[in-house]
């Protein structure tokens, strides 16, 4: 690694612009919907940048480029599955949810939207998500620990262990006091900070050896199979089921709660349109650049890197290609991942304590006050049994999103598209389909592989399918909604 001395004091000025966020945060945040949505008042370029940094995390600077750099644009699935992804999510849920979620009771969150939309009394709705929450994004924000430990362990040569730690508290600090506001306002600097990082990488690679042409030959003479998107990295055909995995992931950004939060909490729904046009932008370009980022790397290393290490080759590749400060940026900018999300999943796990458990069923006359401390307390609790799952140094950060992302996006993303457009959808398909999408995640990642290599496709894909086909069933056998709540779905969406 470059001057620590020069990367130190780049972190610490970074980290202390976070702080100050955070601080300009508490001073705004008066009640729970403060707190949890930065009361609705967020602009297009804070939710656009917001959503998509938070989104990204750690994977995008560590994960990709790794995965990339062992298996070539064999990676470009993912991408491409992720892109079609956000433009659906933005398309199809943002601008429904943000009216729907405000007309249902003014809901703060999903368990509770999922309440008050399917009039849901006996309020199992709620407790069956916030549970939920709770248990996927426990492993989600333990993957950003690991990522922050890689990154300080490589960096500083601090021990593992420590290194987990010593990220854990710096995203702990802003959230616990400036909430979704500090977190939001960070986000917009963050994906800002991501974007410049994973584009610079590429193109220095670029001019050093010469321009693309010359990039390429380096690469077919190390392995030609690396620039065929339809092979694995050993030249044998890429199978139907591993590029379906791939493509796959698009399908979990529709129940992904900390990126459904930002579209609840744009100032206007005629916002919406324009923020959808920055997002797409950003993802796009950082998805390409973090996909040539971990192909450029291949042959221009002195040491090649295996396993686990390959989720290093960003870190590697700026230490080799910057001057120490720039280079101090570029690493920031894996914090700024980092960061960006293990904030974001630690606030709607907290709201999922304080707002779905302690208000709902606990202190239901709870002040505005409380509730807000109540949200920072489930912070630390929260970050504490994260920290304890991420103290693995074998976990990698690429695994624990994988199984993150397919939770919710099994168990949310099939309830939250079908809440939105289909009325005669009840409380017991909602039910149904949170539980069958789960469990089949649960389940299905347990599986060894089958005939035809069944098992081996991502368990999101079955979640999602088999979670949409319980809600149908249990919609239309059972009694349908109230004529109230069909009416109510009647006047907003006609």
């Amino acid at each position: 690694m470059p001057n620590t001395t020069v990367i130190t004091l780049t972190f610490a000025g970074y980290i202390v612009v976070m702080l100050l966020i955070g601080l300009v945060g508490y001073r705004r945040t008066d009640d729970l919907s403060d707190y949890l949505l930065g009361g609705r008042q967020l602009g297009r370029w804070v939710t656009a940048l917001s959503a998509e940094a938070s989104d990204m995390s750690g994977w995008l600077l560590l994960g990709l480029p790794g995965y990339a750099y062992l298996s070539g644009l064999e990676a470009g699935w993912i991408a491409l599955g992720l892109l079609a992804g956000t433009y659906l999510n933005w398309k199809l849920v943002a601008s429904r949810l943000r009216q729907y979620t405000q007309l249902a009771g003014d809901a703060l969150t999903l368990p509770e939207f999922f309440e008050q939309r399917f009039a849901d009394h006996s309020r199992l709705l709620r407790v069956v998500a916030a549970l939920l929450v709770l248990l996927f994004f426990t492993f989600y924000t333990s993957s950003g620990l690991v990522a922050s430990g890689k990154l300080f362990e490589a960096v500083f040569g601090i021990e593992y262990r420590s290194a987990i730690v010593a990220g854990a508290l710096v995203v702990v600090a802003y959230t616990f006091f400036g909430g979704f506001l500090a977190v939001s306002w960070t986000d917009l600097v963050q994906g800002w900070l991501m974007l410049i990082a994973l584009v610079a990488v590429p193109v220095a690679v670029l001019e050093s050896r010469g321009g693309l042409e010359s990039s390429i030959a380096t690469l077919r003479e190390h392995n030609a199979a690396l620039l065929d998107p339809f092979s694995t990295a050993g030249g044998e055909p890429l199978s139907l089921v591993a590029i379906v995995s791939l493509l796959g992931w698009g399908l979990g950004y529709f129940g992904q709660p900390h990126i459904l939060a930002r579209f609840m909490a744009i100032r206007r729904v005629q916002d919406l349109a324009a923020a959808r046009a920055i997002a797409v932008t950003w993802v796009s370009i950082t998805l390409i650049a973090a996909v040539l980022v971990g192909v450029t790397a291949v042959g221009y290393l002195a040491t090649p890197l295996a396993g686990a290490d390959s989720e290093k080759v960003f870190m590697e590749m700026v230490s080799v290609l910057f001057h120490p400060l720039v280079a101090g940026v570029c690493l920031a900018a894996i914090l700024a991942a980092i960061m960006s999300t293990a904030d974001s999943q630690l606030l709607v796990a907290s709201a999922a304590l304080s707002e779905d458990f302690y208000r709902a069923f606990l202190r239901p006359q709870a002040g505005a006050a409380e509730l807000v401390w109540m949200g920072r307390l489930a912070v630390l609790g929260l970050a504490a049994v994260a920290i304890s799952l991420a103290m693995d140094p074998d976990n990698r950060v690429l695994d624990l999103v994988a199984y993150a992302w397919a939770g919710f996006g099994a168990a949310f993303g099939p309830t939250v598209l079908l809440s939105l457009y289909w009325g005669r959808m009840n409380r017991f398909g909602a039910l149904a389909g949170m539980l069958v999408g789960g469990i089949t995640v649960m389940v299905w990642k347990q599986l060894e592989a089958g005939p035809f290599g069944l098992f081996d496709l991502y368990e999101l894909i079955p979640g999602f399918v088999l979670s949409t086909t319980a809600i149908l069933v249990f919609s239309l056998l059972t009694p349908p909604p109230a004529a109230r709540i069909r009416q109510q779905f009647e006047n907003l969406y006609g």
